[in-house]
């Protein structure tokens, strides 16, 4: 059987489920990066900011989003449900799409980022543990993959948007914001009307996760995943400083966003094939490759702003986020529980959070101070640190 063959047979065998997740969160991407490609752009040069409160809001926004999951999971848990969480979670980010368009100051626009971001925690570790709670296991890291590829299309198709409408539009930052309502809209419905789960099965009883004992359940190899998921969080901050380097490269501000549809489009088309091989290889291995990629993103985008490096760049930063984010997600599921994965969902994203935002502010900081270099060479050293790491803890794994 060639390898079309076989992929084509994968991706048959995957749950609908999950393909109507890849495209719910696709249009809601769509939504969310329309308005998130022009943000950063948006707060310098409208509203005024500096790089060090762009790192503010949006450390403060991402983490928001990773903190929440740690309730909705817990919660999805104990009830034994995850559809009506998912669909709360995205029904709150496109209700916060309008304040984007009416925002006069930094202030709501960091509400808004709140209210968006929370929205995605309240539906994150439901929807993951929805994912693995349909899929077999042999099709993990391949549905991880799929819906994470999906996503990622919406993540290229809204800043594509956003950069022919700013061009159309003349630079009409607040008209572009309307627009994205539409999809967010779409993806509520599509949630609402076309996302089924399974029944619990009648002799699993509803699991309390705050309860002591549920806690010790969760072992020593998913407390490696979260700790080595901080450290990857730590080495990774906020994509809003690409789109910034992109405009220290001196390419019209309406092409700016082309580099987050550069890393998306790359991102989407390594997620599924690295999802797939996931399930075959050494996730160890394929993280350390993945920390690889991301310390020659960084070099190359702390050498340079000339547009073709910043590409480069931004390519290899894409390469990496295919490689990592669905294999972490994989891991979670691998050494979790059934019956508490909402809970490993939600507090493997605590940590990661809290991880995030000290590193966006931290790369805020370093841009304001001494320049958009420092701040990519302050990535490659937490990466560096985190591959360190990794080797460690594959090494104490294999005693």
């Amino acid at each position: 059987m060639s390898l079309r063959d076989t992929t084509r047979s994968t991706l048959k065998q995957i749950p609908a489920t999950v393909w109507v997740l890849g495209f719910v969160s696709l249009l809601m991407d769509v939504s969310s990066e329309i308005i998130h490609s022009l943000l950063p752009l948006f707060m310098v040069t409208t509203l005024g900011a500096s790089a060090f409160m762009v790192g503010v809001v949006e450390g403060l926004a991402e983490s928001t989003a990773l903190i929440v999951k740690v309730f909705s999971g817990a919660l999805s848990d104990y009830l034994g449900k995850r559809k009506g969480l998912a669909v709360a979670g995205y029904a709150l980010g496109a209700l916060s799409k309008p304040l984007f368009a009416w925002a006069p100051t930094l202030g709501l626009i960091l509400t808004a980022r709140l209210i968006d971001r929370v929205g995605k925690g309240i539906r994150g570790a439901p929807r993951d543990a929805l994912v693995a709670d349909v899929t077999p296991l042999h099709l993990r890291g391949a549905a991880f993959g799929l819906r994470q590829s999906l996503d990622n299309v919406g993540s290229f198709v809204g800043p594509l948007l956003a950069v022919g409408l700013m061009l159309l539009w003349a630079n009409d930052f607040r008209a572009i914001f309307w627009l994205a309502v539409i999809p967010g809209a779409l993806a509520v419905a599509l949630a609402v009307f076309g996302l089924s789960e399974p029944n619990p099965p009648l002799s699993q009883r509803r699991t309390n996760p705050i309860r002591r004992e549920n806690w010790q359940r969760l072992t020593a190899p998913y407390w490696t995943v979260v700790i080595i998921g901080a450290i990857f969080t730590l080495a990774r901050f906020s994509d809003a400083f690409l789109v910034l380097r992109a405009k220290d490269s001196g390419i019209p501000m309406a092409l700016a966003p082309l580099v987050m549809v550069t890393m998306n489009i790359i991102y989407a088309i390594a997620a599924y094939p690295f999802g797939k091989l996931s399930d075959r290889v050494s996730h160890h291995t394929l993280l350390g490759v993945g920390l690889l990629v991301l310390i020659a993103a960084d070099l190359v985008l702390a050498a340079s702003t000339h547009w073709a490096a910043v590409l480069v760049g931004v390519s290899l930063w894409g390469i990496h986020m295919g490689i990592t984010q669905g294999l972490l997600a994989t891991m979670v599921a691998d050494t979790a529980p059934a019956d508490l994965r909402g809970t490993a969902y939600g507090v493997f994203n605590l940590v990661s959070g809290i991880a995030m935002l000290i590193a966006s502010l931290l790369a805020g900081l370093l841009w304001d101070q001494l320049g958009g270099s420092a701040t990519f060479y302050a990535s490659a050293a937490f990466s560096a640190i985190a591959l360190t790491s990794l080797g460690w803890s594959t090494a104490r794994t294999a005693r």
